[in-house]
């Protein structure tokens, strides 16, 4: 008796696709945004200042406004 969907055109498309590297695809989409994390004097914590290309986080850092200043990658 036959195992059904594990054999067949669906097995062999799923082992093709990872044989291609389609799921390392997927990830790389994902990351797609930089996060600017700092501290501030409202709020001495870590915490997310904005996405690197809406926050300038040199600027940020030489007005003294923010410290600690760490860019990471964000998944969306």
């Amino acid at each position: 008796m036959g195992k059904g969907y594990a054999e067949g055109p669906a097995a062999e498309e799923a082992e093709a696709a990872r044989e291609r590297g389609d799921h390392l695809a997927q990830r790389s989409a994902a990351v797609a945004r930089r996060v600017v994390l700092g501290a501030t004097r409202d709020n001495p914590e870590q915490h997310v200042l904005g996405y690197a290309d809406e926050v300038d986080a040199d600027a940020l850092f030489a007005s003294g406004a923010a410290w600690g200043i760490k860019i990471v990658n964000a998944v969306e």
